[in-house]
């Protein structure tokens, strides 16, 4: 697929045809900025943890550390999932299915899209999946 180049202050609208060349260039780039920025996040924080020494005398120190840690840990854990949906959302770019629904087929639209680009759901179809999670968990 033939790559666009983008003038610099354009931003998609719902007034030009969905996912158009410009539009796809547009999601492309901001995914690949976003997982830049999580890699780059990653590996600060693990050279930040290498850095610090679990070997503090005082117990409080210590104990601040680990649930600092932890903390950590659980946020890179969240980040490298996202990034294993921005790979995803990158494949559906190139496959050609990005910004349709993947339940209903329908675009997702440019607004929620440039919200959430990793979105695989339309506003609706998100709506009645969280409907539905709601109903089984009170049951």
């Amino acid at each position: 697929m033939a790559r666009v180049t983008l003038p610099s202050n354009y931003r998609p609208s719902e007034d030009e045809p969905f996912m158009n060349p410009q539009q796809r260039e547009y999601f492309r780039a901001k995914l690949l900025q976003w997982r830049e920025e999580l890699l780059k996040e990653s590996s600060e924080t693990l050279q930040h943890m290498q850095e610090e020494s679990l070997h503090e005398a005082d117990m409080t120190d210590r104990a601040t550390l680990e649930t600092d840690r932890f903390t950590e840990l659980r946020t890179r854990d969240r980040e490298r999932k996202l990034i294993s949906k921005i790979d995803a959302a990158m494949r559906r770019i190139e496959e050609g299915t990005y910004g349709y629904c993947e339940e209903t087929g329908e675009p997702i639209g440019v607004r929620r899209l440039d919200a959430r680009p990793i979105a695989t759901l339309s506003v609706e179809a998100q709506e009645r999946h969280e409907r539905m999670e709601r109903t089984h968990r009170d049951e």
